[in-house]
């Protein structure tokens, strides 16, 4: 069954429990004040016929035994007309003394129960009397005491034929019928309708999807809705799933076309180097040392890459890094030890030097700052200055490498911390680096709670920085000031 017809069954189905519960409500309701009225009726007539007794209508008669009996004069009862209604008096035994002339000389009889009624005591009932066309009759039957005697000397019965009552009943239980069964087929008629016109945008949703995955076409965008409702949002997010998804593949496609081609560089090498051995080069030592030198370069650039993309799977994947302290100007000293070999022709330097430790994974924190190191000292010219630094700023330990090499262009800045990204792809080439430097940068600070940013001015040089949250501030947003131009200018030492 469609999404369409269950919404519509479900509307239709609620409708008709509503349907239900107020025609029930109404037919009650009414019921209830209809008979309330019968009452109201009956109530009114006994103390009519009351007050014309009273005001001459009964005489008691005591008989010689000494039993009082009532005594009704001529035909009093008469002066009661009522043609709604029905007045009778019985004898304390139950035989009648006289009725109203519409019953047509016709009897209702008197319950059994009427004669055990004190002078204090109501019956009230319904009853169906054959008699009278199977007429249906509410009755009120009230004892007749004498003033001044307790006895009870007659009943008094008014009836009231309920004929009226169960046909406006049954005409409003037809209207609460007909009318329910028609508005519930005028609202699953509706709904369908409705239900049609809400889904239509979510069908062109799903054709535009469908279209997506055929024509393998990611750039398609679903159209938005005028109205800002909840379709107007399910579209916005579609689209910004769409978006998103376009530039994963994109930028999957992009990253296996760079470690293809990243690969191809150093395995042809290689490849080249085994043809110069196969061709006799094993016989003159001199090449063959050349060959094997130049392998175990390109193997070691091959391992280098392969442990930088494995580092960068495991960040995607959210692998848990290791939390421990991390006394951030002895790592500083490490690395700046560690770089000193590679700065030929360079100044290498330490500049701000503040005693910070953090929480975090040693080992990364090492590499990320190895990184920015090496890249620094790969874009500096001879003569220039790599500077490492180390300070607190607004929450956060600021680990800065600057130098004072050829600086970044402001179309690169947005994309240097990408994948593969290179500035400068002929230099990057020949200074052996794959683009997945800074790029481990950024995960490693990241996976921190920190941030990685990057100031540049061309000709001047580059400043990278690692903002890392200190243990008392562990939750902060971005870093209050942005970093500014370079900081590692030339000085005469």
């Amino acid at each position: 069954m469609s999404f369409r017809a269950r919404l519509t069954l479900l509307y239709t189905g609620f409708f008709a429990l509503a349907l239900l519960l107020l025609g029930c409500g109404t037919y009650f309701s009414v019921r209830q004040a209809l008979y309330a009225g019968v009452q109201r009726d009956l109530w009114a007539a006994t103390e009519q016929v009351r007050r014309i007794f009273n005001a001459g209508g009964l005489e008691p008669i005591r008989t010689p035994t000494g039993e009082l009996r009532l005594f009704l004069r001529g035909q009093f009862i008469q002066i009661f007309n009522n043609p709604n209604l029905v007045a009778q008096i019985f004898k304390p035994d139950g035989e009648l003394l006289d009725s109203t002339p519409n019953l047509g000389g016709r009897s209702l009889p008197l319950p059994d129960e009427a004669l055990r009624l004190g002078r204090d005591d109501v019956f009230t009932g319904y009853s169906l009397v054959r008699e009278v066309d199977d007429m249906r009759v509410e009755t009120l039957i009230t004892p007749l005491v004498l003033q001044g005697n307790d006895q009870v000397v007659g009943y008094l019965q008014i009836s009231r034929p309920l004929r009226d009552v169960d046909q406006t009943l049954g005409i409003l239980l037809w209207i609460l019928v007909g009318g329910g069964a028609i508005a519930l087929l005028i609202a699953a008629g509706g709904a369908a309708l409705l239900a049609g016109r809400v889904l239509r945008p979510i069908d062109q949703v799903t054709r535009t999807a469908q279209s997506i995955v055929h024509a393998d076409d990611l750039a398609q965008r679903v159209p938005v809705p005028p109205h800002q409702d909840e379709l107007h949002r399910l579209t916005v997010t579609i689209n910004d799933l769409l978006g998103r998804l376009e530039g994963l593949f994109n930028a999957q496609r992009r990253f296996v076309a760079d470690v293809s081609h990243e690969l191809r560089t150093p395995l042809a090498a290689m490849r080249g180097n085994l043809e110069v051995l196969d061709r006799g080069g094993l016989n003159n030592p001199e090449l063959a040392a050349e060959a094997v030198t130049d392998m175990r370069l390109e193997t070691a650039r091959l391992i280098r890459m392969v442990n930088d993309l494995l580092l960068l799977a495991q960040s995607d994947a959210r692998v848990q890094l290791r939390c421990e302290p991390v006394e951030l100007d002895t790592l500083m000293l490490e690395v700046y030890r560690e770089l000193r070999p590679l700065a030929k022709g360079m100044t290498l330097r330490i500049g701000a030097e503040d005693q910070v430790t953090v929480s975090g994974d040693r080992d990364r924190l090492k590499q990320a700052l190895l990184n920015l190191g090496v890249n620094a000292l790969q874009y500096t010219p001879q003569g220039g200055y790599v500077t490492l630094g180390l300070e607190q700023r607004d929450g956060y330990a600021l680990l800065t490498v600057a130098d004072t090499g050829l600086g970044i262009a402001d179309e690169d800045l947005p994309h240097i911390f990408e994948r593969f990204y290179r500035a400068d792809r002929s230099r990057s080439r020949h200074s052996g680096g794959a683009g997945l430097g800074l790029s481990i940068v950024k995960r490693v600070a990241d996976a921190h709670g920190g941030y990685a940013t990057v100031a540049s001015i061309p000709g001047r040089g580059s400043t990278f920085a690692i903002w890392l949250p200190l243990p008392e501030h562990p939750a902060l947003g971005e870093p209050e000031h942005a970093l500014e131009a370079p900081v590692a200018e030339p000085v005469n030492v």
